[in-house]
Order: C-alpha cells, then sequence, then structure tokens
C-alpha cells in the first residue's frame, strides 16, 4: 500500500508541472501561422465575415474590388493578383489586420494614400503593374518585410522609404532607374536587400 501511495506521488509530481507549463500563455503554441480556411467567394465569406482571415480573389477578370470585402474586419491576407484592376479602394486602408497583400499582375497606375494604415502588413506585392510612384504614407507600414515592385513604371521613389525598418527585400527589377537613383534607393533602406536591372542613362 505504502508503495503504491509512493508511486501515485511520484506520478502527480510529474503531470503537475506539464500541466502548469500547459497553461501559462508564455509556453502556448505560436498561432500566427495557424492554417485558415482560404475563402475564394467574398458572397461566401458574407455568411460569417469575422471568420474570413484569408481571400482569395486571384484570377477572376476582376476590374474592380467589390465593397463588401470591407466588411471581412479580421482579414490576414488578401490576393488579387492577375485580374485587371486600375485602382485599390481607399476603405483599404480600414483592413488593418491585414500582413499580406498581393495585387500583382494587375493594372494599377496608383496606390491609395491610405495604404500607409496597414501598420502589420508584412508583405506587399505590386508586380507587373503601372505603378509611377509611391505615396509620402508608404512610410506607415512599419511590419513590412517584402516590397515586390519589378516590372512598373516607376519613376518616384520618396525618402519616406527610410522609415520602413523592417524591410529585408525591395525588388524592383524591370525598371530603369539611373546609378545615381539605384544608390539614392539603396541608402534608404541599407539593411534590405535591393534587386535592380543594370543601371542605365535614361532618367539622367
Amino acid at each position: 500500500m505504502i508503495r503504491l501511495l509512493i508511486l501515485v506521488c511520484c506520478f502527480l509530481g510529474m503531470v503537475t508541472p506539464m500541466s502548469v507549463m500547459a497553461q501559462d500563455p508564455d509556453s502556448a503554441p505560436d498561432t500566427s501561422k495557424a492554417l485558415f480556411k482560404v475563402y475564394r467567394s467574398y458572397g461566401e465569406g458574407l455568411l460569417n465575415p469575422d471568420s474570413v482571415f484569408v481571400l482569395d480573389l486571384s484570377k477572376q477578370k476582376r476590374k474592380t474590388l467589390p465593397d463588401e470585402v470591407r466588411q471581412f474586419r479580421n482579414l490576414q491576407e488578401l490576393r488579387l493578383s492577375r485580374n485587371s484592376l486600375s485602382e485599390l479602394p481607399d476603405w483599404i486602408g480600414e483592413l488593418t489586420h491585414l500582413r499580406k497583400l498581393d495585387v500583382s499582375n494587375n493594372k494599377l497606375t496608383s496606390i491609395p494614400v491610405s495604404i500607409g494604415l496597414l501598420d502589420k502588413l508584412e508583405f506587399l506585392g505590386l508586380n507587373r503593374n503601372l505603378i509611377r510612384e509611391l505615396p509620402v504614407e508608404i512610410g506607415g507600414l512599419v511590419s513590412l518585410q517584402v516590397l515586390e515592385m519589378w516590372d512598373n513604371e516607376l519613376e518616384v521613389v520618396p525618402d519616406e522609404l527610410k522609415k520602413l525598418h523592417a524591410l529585408k527585400v525591395f525588388e524592383l527589377r524591370g525598371i530603369l532607374f539611373s546609378q545615381r537613383d539605384q544608390e539614392r534607393i539603396r541608402s534608404l533602406v541599407p539593411d534590405a536587400d535591393v534587386f535592380f536591372s543594370p543601371p542605365c542613362n535614361c532618367k539622367n
């Protein structure tokens, strides 16, 4: 009997710390990379808008972004690539939980100033558009790690880019810059890997 009690006490001694650790929020698993359902129709998402975290409207020949999307306040990833979008609505800045926004392969000529409100955004894909300048509000993207802009018509890169301290990759290949322009851009984000095509004299 005594031996049995000793065994039970030893068992409880092992289980209790494990139970406490499981309840410790500091040791809880990281849910930031949890797998969410990917909605491919905003109509389906409207049935439960607060549960929409990933919305994929790519390759749908869309010319505008439906106003209904602004109801998805918890949206973390929005995929809009390979459409015919000529602009993003100003209310895009209301989606303040966005971490990834992919608008590559569209017909954008500019970016709304409200983009600067997305301070949780980590990835911004703007490849293969017709964008000529970045707004100064781009400096508000303090969490941005990857900015992809290859194959655009970019002419104006604001000094506010230097506020992007988290930036790791800035993709600018396929855009014509002089050597001086390239050096200036690199000086704005010295800790990021900036990718250019070979410099030219076309903008001197």
